[in-house]
């Protein structure tokens, strides 16, 4: 089932610590929903804390392998790189400026509300000091002390009757009317007073009649009095509360500025907001706080209790006082304003699109890069990335198809070369069976050969024919050229060999060799021959007669002293007609016969200098008592270490028969 094989890769996917805390998380959530958690109740403590720590690691995984998820795209990374780069800043800066703007029109509408209420406060006082003389000098006039009629004179009539436009229900209260003053005057006041659960501004001068008497003028905040502040306002609600005392419930008791309060009312107008202007032209809240002296039965106290002011305002009657110092101007400045803030949205707007764009050709190249890998992996070397865009993305494209249109010509070259190489081991094991593959065994005569190729086959060859009961034929040659063709050569000049020296035992080795360069002429190309040496041994005589067709002359030791077999011609198959002539040596018992190749003369030391024929004589003669294969195999190790590399230049073959 998928959800089951779903299920498997994931168990897969989790760590011990991961099954260890899921388990113990799930463990946590049946002992709380089942009867389990009645049988551990005493471990409860211990079972909320594992909850937590197991429940903090799963979160703690859950987010990574989120992240890991989210972010493996390089798409979603560079997006959310983008993001937190460029667009969280803006964001950052724009809330701040929402914010700033916010708390401006909050400072503004609460500076409005408390500016109109202080000068309905400025205004009582005004009052209360003009009517304290003006009352004055009707009672000195009248000498009279009814505060009735004396409110009721023109002067105290006209000052009450303008009050009461801005302060209606403006009241006057004068405790006692004296004769002249004998005692020091009261202290003023003027604010907001709380007393009986009702908001008051009252303003409190001396007064004029008698000594320590006091003048009082006083307007209750009403919905008709909040209907005349901060026209630009909105609704206005003002909370009015009292401290708290033993006898209050604990559930309307709260806390602000270390007191204990109790709401007491409310006060609120019946001003609607203004219409909006625009489409931007949002809702503000605000709120503020007002003191106001506590009196308790008409007694003033040193304690103040707060009052809670709420507004509502439109923005755009705010900027019209706010710019209204700037006349015409304001109104096209705020809209100025406006507009650059929508252009600047614009742009970022646009930025963010322009980076998305910018990104997604990113992504898109890279998606194809990686799809083109994985086409690689599976061995597809034919797939090729379309290249959409003349940019640098566009080069790395073109770069990769040619990576691959490399790779793959690499690979067919690999596997021509696996193939020419299996062709080569091939051609190796063939010429292996064309050399002996065992020495002839001849009276009074031990013979050793070593072929060691430069490359997989050798241009090198050697021989040994029987050729009767007591003669043996010895051949070696050097083929032009290497490789292949060198291989094809050697077997073609060994097949013409044998049928000419087998077939036909009574000619001479001139003759063998001629008819060989004849047959080579004719059958290879113009710049194709070799270089050969053909001996032939009678043991009855003990006489070696031998043609040197253009090969490195042998050394041939006797008593001491090495003789050149170089008597013969030029070189097989390079002209169609030669002249061959034919040598003896006398065989005496202890003689030595060392025929080689051309590979041992030409290595080079660290100095250039080749080993040359004068040291391989020495050589020769050095190890003469020597068996025949520790002779041949010490030759060829002296070659090696004078040139000192473990790399030949050329084959190496050397033939040594020792005459008993």
């Amino acid at each position: 089932m998928p959800s089951l094989h779903r299920l498997r890769a994931f168990w897969r996917t989790t760590s011990p610590l991961d099954r260890i805390f899921g388990a113990v998380l799930i463990l946590c959530i049946l002992t709380w929903t089942t009867r389990l958690g009645f049988y551990v109740s005493f471990m409860r403590g211990w079972v909320v804390i594992l909850f937590l720590i197991a429940l903090g690691f799963i979160v703690v995984r859950f987010a990574r392998w989120v992240r890991r998820r989210l972010l493996w795209g390089l798409r979603n990374r560079l997006v959310v790189a983008y993001v937190f780069i460029a667009v969280v800043p803006v964001v950052l800066l724009a809330t701040m400026a929402g914010i700033f703007a916010y708390l401006i029109y909050l400072q503004l509408g609460a500076h409005m509300l408390t500016d109109d209420l202080n000068e309905r406060i400025s205004a009582t006082t005004s009052v209360a000091d003009t009517l304290a003389r003006t009352m004055e000098s009707e009672q000195l006039n009248k000498n009279s002390t009814n505060l009735s009629s004396l409110l009721a004179a023109p002067g105290p009539s006209a000052v009450l009757a303008s009050a009461r436009r801005d302060l209606p229900g403006i009241e006057v209260r004068v405790p006692a009317i004296t004769a002249a003053p004998t005692a020091p005057l009261v202290k003023s006041f003027h604010g907001l007073v709380q007393s009986g659960g009702k908001l008051w501004i009252e303003a409190v001068v001396p007064g004029h009649f008698a000594a320590g008497s006091e003048f009082l003028v006083r307007a209750p905040v009403t919905t008709a009095l909040l209907q005349t502040l901060a026209p630009d306002l909105g609704p206005v609600q003002l909370t009015i509360f009292r401290p708290a005392d033993s006898s209050d419930a604990p559930a309307y008791i709260f806390n602000f500025n270390e007191q204990r309060i109790v709401r007491v009312g409310q006060i609120a107008n019946t001003r609607p907001l203004q219409p909006k202007h625009a489409w931007y032209d949002f809702v503000i809240s605000g709120s503020s706080t007002l003191d106001a002296l506590l009196f308790e039965k008409d007694q003033p106290t040193s304690v103040t209790v707060p009052v809670f002011a709420a507004f509502s305002m439109r923005p755009w009657q705010l900027n019209r006082r706010l710019f209204a110092s700037l006349g015409a101007f304001g109104d096209p400045l705020v809209i100025t304003l406006v507009l650059i803030a929508i252009v600047f949205a614009a742009l970022e707007i646009a930025a963010l699109i322009t980076g998305i764009v910018l990104t997604r050709t990113i992504t898109i190249a890279v998606d194809d890069l990686y799809a083109a890998t994985r086409h690689v992996r599976l061995g597809d070397f034919t797939h090729r990335i379309y290249v959409r865009n003349r940019d640098q993305l566009g080069v790395l494209a073109e770069s990769f198809n040619a990576m691959t249109s490399s790779v793959a010509e690499l690979i067919e070259e690999q596997r021509a070369r696996h193939r020419l190489e299996n062709e080569l081991t091939i051609a190796r094991e063939v010429q292996t069976q064309l050399f002996p593959r065992e020495l002839p065994s001849l009276p009074g005569l031990e013979l050793a050969a070593v072929c060691r190729a430069a490359r997989v086959v050798s241009g090198d060859y050697y021989d040994f024919l029987k050729l009767g009961d007591s003669n043996l034929g010895l051949a070696i040659a050097d083929i032009s050229g290497k490789g292949i063709s060198a291989a094809l050569l050697m077997a073609s000049l060994q097949a013409a060999l044998r049928g000419q020296a087998i077939l036909d035992g009574h000619r001479s080795t001139a003759q063998v060799v001629e008819t060989l360069n004849r047959h080579l002429f004719l059958n290879t190309s113009d710049d194709r021959y070799a270089t050969l040496f053909y001996a032939e041994y009678d043991s009855a005589s003990r006489t070696l007669r031998y043609t040197n067709a253009g090969h490195c002359a042998p050394f041939f030791v006797c008593d001491g002293q090495v003789q050149k077999l170089d008597a013969g011609g030029t070189v097989v198959g390079l002209f169609d007609h030669a002249d061959y002539q034919q040598g003896t040596a006398k065989a005496e018992c202890g003689s030595l016969l060392v025929a080689f190749s051309d590979g041992l003369l030409e290595p080079e030391n660290v100095y250039g200098e080749e080993f040359g024929t004068a040291r391989l004589a020495a050589e020769v003669l050095r190890l003469r008592d020597l068996p025949v294969e520790r002779l041949a195999e010490n030759l060829l190790a002296s070659v090696e270490q004078w040139a000192g590399t473990p790399e030949q230049a050329d084959d190496m073959t050397v033939i040594v028969a020792r005459f008993r």
